[in-house]
């Protein structure tokens, strides 16, 4: 009689941690696509594809204008069930549309980018000035960065706050002949 009750103790707390996990359910799972430029270079990276007869989906860069994916300029999607990727070299400034399809026909998502001119590098005068990094260290595989929406990181605060009220709550509730002084 004694374990079942400590077995139902032991449950609320793995409730309370497995609940907002439900809740949040596959809108946490897609990722969506992150665009990003460098000069005349436009990038796209997602996870939301799954590889379907040999090919993971198209991209499709659209300029404006454009409105439909077939439009634009399109490239296959590369890359591993981790990570899928594709590139645009030699992009006239302006503002692009991307749009990521899955090779299953399901849109991983669509972003607007604005390319601007390519700035030629000035060499400065001084030896003591010293480059500085524009975004820091980048994380990820092959150096890629990832923009966590407030979505996704609200999520993950909920999850870690619910953990450390049941945890609390769980240890609260022992009885007094199980804690050590």
């Amino acid at each position: 009689m004694r374990y079942s009750r400590f077995l139902s103790r032991s449950a609320a707390p793995l409730a309370a941690v497995a609940l907002p996990l439900v809740l949040a359910g596959p809108s946490a799972a897609v990722s969506g696509i992150s665009v990003s430029t460098t000069g005349t270079n436009v990038s796209v990276v997602t996870s939301a594809c799954a590889q379907n007869n040999g090919s993971w989906g198209t991209a499709s860069l659209l300029s404006s204008g454009r409105t439909s994916f077939a439009q634009g300029r399109q490239v296959a999607l590369s890359g591993t069930t981790v990570s899928q990727s594709a590139a645009w070299s030699g992009v006239a400034p302006g503002t692009y549309t991307v749009m990521v399809v899955c090779s299953n026909g399901v849109s991983a998502g669509t972003q607007v980018v604005i390319v601007s001119a390519a700035s030629t590098p000035t060499v400065a005068a001084s030896a003591a000035v010293r480059p500085t990094p524009s975004r820091g260290v980048l994380g990820g595989l092959g150096g890629s960065a990832r923009d966590y929406g407030a979505l996704t990181l609200g999520a993950g605060a909920a999850l870690v706050g619910s953990a450390v009220i049941a945890g609390a709550w769980f240890l609260r509730r022992q009885p007094r002949s199980c804690r050590r002084y």
